[in-house]
């Protein structure tokens, strides 16, 4: 793609936005190439592989334009949100993020719209991955045989788990901190703080965790109740079964004769897949897991909160006083501004405007605290 003779030089504004865009294909590589490497499911690994090779194919027309413009490209890598998401997926798996992923794809699909420069198939690149996403984020339309795949697979995970994981840290930074400074502007930063700290964290932490488990458990119950219904369902009624397995492949989009055919030949067939098929089409539940392990979740959700409420405590046990205070409200200030950052990961939000604004309002909390103790401890005294 040379520039025609006479063209103008890209001015500061085009060069700018070559290289927002050569950005977002290099991101979107990277985490379609990791996320086809975590993928254990052939199909969807193929799928993830086909979508990284697109966006290299958009990421050549913005650096030859760059390159006409003498503008170096051959330091660009990744960004440090696109990494973090990287880590991600290679570590839990691609159903991890590809929630996250199909929020930014969602709000990217219009980027080539107006942007002369871009091929005449990118834009529609664009949406048809906007809508694959979706469909693989929140289950539906997909024809063939990914769609038992797909659903079930990737109905509850990915941003949502990810924004569990830091807010569930932000509660326990904000939570124990607003109690340290309480108890310090009381106690002036004696040594009551600290076992306050302490008994903030394990009472915070245990309640988060009973709380998890009995949600986990109780949908485990109930998902496991739901299954043994459809399973008596499927052997007194299994024509009207089989009905409703044909209606949701016609919403998928399978033609009305092949999710006809389709669903005969799993009613009428083996009897395990057949439940297992109706409580993932039907129900939207996978039978292995019916929504995960609870201790897992009670001690993820322990974990988490106790990791956030640890850092105000940490000046406290080589200090006291007006230091530890001081230092407390420094390293939460520090922890604040990264909590921030770390939701970005899941928004794509400005990571500096949005960490200052987790400054703002945890140290907002604090302050409250802290005033208030001070006001108590002033009257006990």
């Amino acid at each position: 793609m040379q520039e025609p003779a006479g063209a103008q030089r890209p001015d500061p504004t085009d060069i700018a936005r070559y290289r927002a865009n050569l950005q977002g294909e290099i991101d979107g590589i990277a985490i379609y190439r990791a996320m086809a490497a975590s993928e254990k499911e052939p199909v969807l690994a193929e799928l993830y592989r086909r979508l990284a090779e697109a966006e290299v194919r958009h990421s050549e027309v913005w650096r030859r334009r760059l390159d006409d413009a003498g503008v170096a490209t051959a330091g660009m890598g990744p960004s440090w949100r696109t990494r973090v998401l990287v880590w991600v997926a290679r570590r839990f798996g691609a159903g991890a993020v590809v929630s996250t992923i199909a929020d930014h794809e969602a709000a990217d699909q219009q980027m080539y719209d107006d942007q002369p420069e871009a091929l005449a198939g990118m834009p529609g690149d664009e949406r048809s991955h906007a809508r694959l996403l979706r469909q693989l984020a929140h289950g539906g339309g997909l024809k063939g045989g990914t769609i038992a795949r797909v659903e079930g697979r990737h109905r509850m995970s990915g941003g949502n788990a990810l924004r569990a994981a830091v807010l569930g840290a932000n509660d326990g930074l904000v939570s124990n901190l607003s109690l340290v400074m309480g108890v310090a502007g009381a106690s002036g930063g004696g040594a009551a703080v600290l076992v306050a700290g302490l008994a903030g964290l394990l009472a915070g932490a245990l309640s988060m965790a009973i709380g998890e488990w009995l949600s986990v458990q109780s949908a485990r119950e109930l998902y496991a109740h739901q299954i043994a219904v459809e399973r008596q369902e499927l052997l007194e009624v299994p024509e009207e079964e089989e009905e409703e397995l044909a209606l949701i492949y016609q919403a998928k989009g399978l033609a009305v004769e092949q999710a006809a055919a389709t669903a005969r030949s799993i009613v009428r067939g083996d009897a395990g897949r057949a439940l297992d098929t109706l409580a993932r089409e039907e129900l939207g539940i996978d039978p292995e897991e019916l929504g995960g392990s609870a201790w897992v979740a009670a001690a993820t959700s322990f974990c988490l909160f106790a990791l956030g409420a640890a850092v105000p405590l940490l000046p406290f046990f080589v200090s006291g006083g007006t230091p530890a205070v001081v230092a407390s409200v420094i390293v939460s200030t520090g922890a604040l501004l990264g909590v921030g950052a770390a939701i970005t990961i899941v928004t794509g939000a400005s990571a500096l405007r949005t960490g200052a604004r987790q400054v703002v309002l945890g140290l907002a909390a604090a302050a409250i605290t802290f005033g208030l103790g001070t006001l108590v401890g002033a009257a006990i005294h």
